[in-house]
């Protein structure tokens, strides 16, 4: 196969007709390697934005007479199970057709050790190297088995910027996208250690390193179909070798989903989407707005939809709260028995800060206008505001106040044009230590 079997995209124009005519393109290069073979689709569940119906489809047309056997596995990562039903909305076909076509769709299960099949570990002096001394642990490398039933894999789905990894997509979609929870919490602890500041937006990361380097332990021949999305359209789409078709749609999505601004605000106002249904989610519509809020500033997370920190981690949540990085690492003897994605997921949705002669200083504000309690939000570290309080319409158009609201949030990133960051160091240079 090579490296890259059809691409097409700009910043400045969506896919339109092309989409279609490209994606099918690359789809007939690659039928040789496909023909007669039993293939797993692996795609993203409905909290990240694609025309997943449509490739469903064009996928479907273009290989049902070529395949042995033709099936789609959600890349969950922790994430809870879709229904039938949502299975079905999810690939745009009515309840029941799948079986009618001969299509099977799983649900990946992390949390099923009977479900998973360790094939390899990453050893200690190994993940020293690849994490620059943040990570000195070896990291058993498990995955979906369900995968060894297929003879060729084909990954589809967005690449965005992205608080663990830096840009999402590619083999992201094996880790932690399949895997076993060993790899979803050691790579979210050590994007966490690096910081959401630093890492969101930055094509080469160390835990894209590891990603790469688990994934270097599948045998099975993998094809990626990576989206570069703005909003719903499709700006871009490239097929073919999975590191060489994920390095061009990063480059796309840089210049498609970072927008540069020229001074930080001191109130944003991130309104999360429909599709985010609960904190866990949601916390994206920080990530990606953390660097250009102002030192002391404020971030405010509208959304009324919300009800809960998290169906599958909520209980744990609930007993570590939201602290700063530097709250987890210096009392570690008290938090180290705490799953890195937990510890990982409530420093990325706190964001960083000090902590110093036990008192944390978190650089900003960050508050939840959703239909969690007052009295959770207190209970976690997080700010509340009753939602009904709020019309994020009464702040739009006031930039030059030092107020933004950002509708849809969670997969553009924002960065200030000087090209700065929030930095801890800084931060504890401000404070004198």
């Amino acid at each position: 196969m090579g490296k890259l079997l059809a691409a097409a995209g700009s910043a400045d124009r969506p896919l339109e007709a092309e989409f279609r005519e490209t994606f099918q393109r690359g789809l007939e290069r690659a039928l040789p390697e496909l023909e007669g073979k039993r293939v797993l689709v692996i795609l993203p569940d409905q909290t990240r934005t694609a025309p997943i119906p449509l490739c469903f489809r064009l996928l479907r047309e273009a290989l049902h007479e070529h395949v042995q056997q033709l099936d789609f596995l959600i890349a969950l990562g922790t994430h809870p199970p879709m229904s039938e039903r949502e299975i079905s909305e999810h690939l745009g076909v009515q309840p029941g057709e799948l079986e009618r076509l001969g299509v099977r769709a799983f649900n990946h299960r992390w949390d099923e050790p009977g479900e998973l099949r360790r094939i390899g570990i990453i050893p200690k002096s190994e993940m020293e190297e690849i994490s620059q001394g943040l990570l000195v642990e070896e990291v058993p490398v498990e995955i979906n088995r369900r995968i060894y039933d297929y003879d060729h894999l084909v990954i589809l789905g967005p690449v965005f910027p992205h608080e663990v990894v830096g840009f999402s997509g590619g083999f992201k979609y094996f880790f932690p996208g399949i895997s076993g929870p060993a790899m979803v919490h050691r790579s979210h602890w050590l994007g966490a250690l690096i910081t959401n500041p630093k890492i969101n937006g930055t094509k080469w990361t160390p835990v894209r390193a590891m990603i790469h380097r688990a994934a270097s332990f599948v045998d099975i021949p993998t094809t990626l179909i990576a989206l570069v999305m703005r909003g719903h359209d499709v700006h871009g789409l490239f097929v073919g070798d999975p590191i060489a078709a994920w390095e061009a749609a990063a480059d796309l999505s840089a210049r498609v989903n970072i927008v540069w601004v020229d001074r930080p605000f001191h109130t944003v106002i991130s309104i999360a989407p429909a599709m985010y249904r609960d904190m866990w989610t949601a916390g994206k519509c920080f990530y990606k707005l953390e660097p250009v809020v102002a030192d002391g500033g404020r971030l405010i997370i509208y959304a009324p939809h919300i009800q809960e920190l998290s169906p599958v981690h909520g209980e744990w949540l609930r007993k570590v709260g939201y602290h700063t990085r530097d709250y987890f690492l210096k009392q570690w003897d008290k938090f180290k028995h705490v799953p890195g994605a937990i510890l990982a997921h409530s420093t990325h949705v706190r964001g960083i800060g000090t902590y110093i002669d036990g008192v944390e200083r978190p650089r900003v504000e960050v508050i939840l206008a959703t239909g969690i309690s007052e009295g959770i939000c207190r209970e976690i570290n997080l700010g509340y505001l009753d939602p009904r309080k709020l019309d994020p319409k009464d702040y739009e158009g006031r930039e030059d106040e030092g107020i933004l609201v950002v509708p849809e949030a969670g997969e553009t990133l924002y960065r200030l044009a000087d090209g700065t960051v929030p930095d801890i160091d800084k931060l504890y240079e401000m404070e004198g230590t």
